[in-house]
């Protein structure tokens, strides 16, 4: 079945039906989730469709699967130079070169983004040395209420499996997904120049993914995340330290605003936004109480300390955990399988108590 929706699929891209083609190519992902090359065939059609974030993603995920797969690296490059991502083009193109050294087209690619990253640092130090600023703060931007969007009847968007929210500081960017008690190996997220991917894909549902271009760039080797129990904490490290007047690009974005200004520091920064100012202070507040109230279950409690540790535990000491725990009733948990491996794990109570076996 997958041959046979992959080789229509490229019928489709061959005769221009791009739309087709990723429509055909996404249900035979379906079927087989884990072939890269889909992925990357993927990909070249969403480049032709214009649509760099998912291609972007695509390739990441081909790379992933098959990390020797030179074809998936310069869809990468492709894509990104397309979205104006040199520095990350050319590290996708020197890898692919390595894996297929006689193809000059990442060669020829490579002196392209050389070109247009030293015509970027040209740009980025000729700004520096005419204004550098002693403190950057920001400010809360309200678009008008004359925009675009009330002259374009636009359809409703399906609502997201995760809502998100975002605060800037003038270092950073905090984008946070409200996504509970996901499995951190569930969780896969990816950094451009201007570019964030999130996949959530828990087995038996929907995958989650969000792929925007951002409203300004970051440096990918700066940028972390950290998945807890009530969300996806995102920290994302500026470029320049510029106000974002929205989380994603778009033709209508606002001219980043560059802000001197003599305060102190000890000012929280507002976050902009098109909409009614959001109490962040409550929002945090909020989400703090609800992991709170999580750790207060008793039960709850215990198998999120169990899952925490046994995530990033080796096969002997996850075998070491499930068995002390079964064989001691809960009362014991051990990370030493050479110590319990071979012997049955008794249980042991608390001072003061006793253990009774019930007989049904």
């Amino acid at each position: 079945m997958t041959t046979d929706l992959k080789q229509r699929a490229m019928d489709a891209f061959v005769d221009d039906h791009l739309e087709v083609a990723v429509d055909l190519y996404s249900q035979a992902i379906a079927v087989s989730p884990t072939n890269a090359e889909l992925f990357a065939d993927r990909a070249q059609a969403n480049i032709k469709l214009k649509n760099l974030t998912e291609a972007v993603a695509d390739a990441n995920k081909a790379i992933e699967l098959d990390p020797s797969m030179s074809k998936a690296y310069l869809r990468k490059a492709s894509a990104c130079m397309k979205l104006e991502e040199y520095q990350t083009a050319k590290a996708a193109l020197e890898t692919g070169a390595s894996l297929a050294p006689e193809d000059s087209r990442f060669t020829n690619l490579i002196e392209k983004c050389d070109q247009h990253i030293a015509e970027e640092t040209g740009d980025m130090q000729n700004e520096v040395s005419e204004e550098a600023p002693t403190e950057v703060v920001l400010q809360e931007v309200v678009q008008p209420e004359t925009s675009v969007f009330s002259e374009v009847t636009v359809a409703a968007a399906p609502k997201p499996k995760y809502r998100h929210e975002f605060y800037q500081k003038p270092e950073e960017v905090v984008v946070t997904i409200f996504a509970k008690r996901v499995p951190a190996e569930n969780v896969t997220i990816a950094f451009g120049e201007q570019i964030l991917s999130v996949t959530i894909d828990v087995p038996g549902e929907e995958a989650y993914q969000f792929q925007p271009r951002l409203f300004g760039k970051i440096i990918p080797d700066k940028c972390k995340y950290e998945v807890l129990s009530t969300k996806v904490e995102i920290r994302l490290a500026k470029a320049e330290p510029i106000q974002w007047t929205s989380l994603e690009f778009s033709g209508q974005s606002a001219v980043p605003v560059r802000v001197i200004s003599s305060a102190t520091g000890s000012q929280r920064p507002t976050y902009p936004s098109s909409k009614p100012t959001k109490d962040w202070d409550k929002l945090e507040a909020e989400v703090k109480k609800e992991e709170k109230e999580e750790k207060l279950d008793g039960d709850a409690a215990l198998n999120k300390f169990f899952r925490e540790i046994y995530a990033d535990a080796d096969e002997d000491t996850r075998r070491a955990m499930k068995k002390s725990f079964v064989e001691s009733n809960g009362t014991v948990l051990s990370t030493n399988w050479k110590e319990v491996g071979s012997k049955k794990v008794e249980g042991s109570p608390p001072d003061g108590m006793e253990m009774k076996k019930w007989e049904l």
